[in-house]
């Protein structure tokens, strides 16, 4: 079976191993475009294009897949790739384009995509993060044939993960790559030899995962400490929760729900055990903080460089 593949992060990474792994000829690699990442904003290469270069397998980055968008001399230089590949199928994983049609009718098998959640539950781009902020206690991996929707092809396999209470979105992040290269593995075996039975996804339970925005990065106090402290969770690592202090932006990294109340944003109390924060419901013992331009810090330690008074407040 003669396999293309399009994605980007580490993520999709980890299912493109997974597919070599087992010996599948991975005849092209789509992945987007260089980004200036670090303080020197230097080009960077994607998590796909360095293990793709490093396999030594062909890769090509199109700033568009749109015969009749912006870039469309991008568009036809990816379809000329792609049918010279003669790809039977293409595996789709945290890609970051959309596919248009022509994409999704090139390979006799059609395309098939790695999706992080239990479909219908968290369609759209970030299940992991909005699973976690939900409280769900469990998510998974579901593999789908690719339609013009979003998520909402039929499902072809799926698999469940319990989400640990002290999960990130980091944590869970890696479980489920993991769990969605095996899974891809073999779905691509069932499907070289016809034992595919592809499931339309039920009506009922349907919910979009949107995009994080980073205007959410900033913690609201009158919301429950229970609900601040998953989204503490779900952005670790990114965007990350943050307040201020001060006058400094101050990421929240880790915490606790404690039932102590007060107003809205006032530190409570603030010692080597945390710094404790009043929320609109219970109250949330800050364990690890980060000022801006430094490192992740332990409370204790925190409050070695920054004095944090009791009655000082985050807004």
């Amino acid at each position: 079976m003669r396999v293309a593949f399009a994605g980007t992060p580490e993520f999709a990474r980890v299912s493109l191993e997974a597919l070599l792994g087992a010996g599948f000829d991975v005849v092209l690699v789509l992945s987007q475009p260089d980004r200036p990442a670090g303080r020197g904003l230097k080009l960077q290469a994607s998590a796909v294009k360095q293990f793709a270069l490093e396999a030594g397998l062909p890769v090509i980055q199109p700033r568009s897949l749109r015969l009749d968008g912006k870039y469309p001399q991008d568009a036809e230089a990816a379809r000329d790739a792609l049918l010279a590949a003669r790809p039977d199928v293409m595996v789709v994983a945290a890609y970051g384009l959309i596919l248009p049609t022509w994409v999704l009718d090139l390979p006799t098998q059609g395309c098939l995509n790695v999706h992080a959640s239990l479909l219908p539950r968290w369609r759209g781009a970030a299940p992991i993060h909005r699973a976690i902020e939900a409280g769900d206690r469990e998510t998974g991996v579901t593999i789908m044939q690719m339609d013009a929707g979003l998520d909402t092809g039929a499902m072809l396999c799926s698999g469940r993960v319990s989400i640990d209470p002290a999960a990130t979105t980091g944590t869970l992040h890696d479980e489920l790559a993991r769990l969605g290269g095996h899974l891809m593995v073999q779905t691509l075996q069932q499907l070289a030899s016809g034992r595919v039975q592809p499931v339309e996804q039920p009506a009922e339970g349907v919910c979009y995962a949107a995009k994080i925005d980073k205007s959410e990065a900033a913690v609201d106090w009158g919301a429950s400490a229970t609900a601040i402290e998953r989204r503490i969770r779900a952005f670790d690592p990114l965007p990350g929760v943050s307040s201020l202090l001060d006058g400094e932006s101050i990421k929240l990294w880790s915490a606790k729900v404690e039932p102590a109340t007060g107003s809205p944003g006032t530190v409570l109390s603030a010692d080597a055990s945390g710094v404790l924060v009043a929320c609109g419901a219970d109250s949330l013992r800050i364990t690890e903080l980060q000022r801006p331009g430094g490192r992740r810090q332990s409370a204790q330690a925190f409050l070695q460089t920054k004095r944090v008074p009791i009655g000082a407040v985050f807004g």
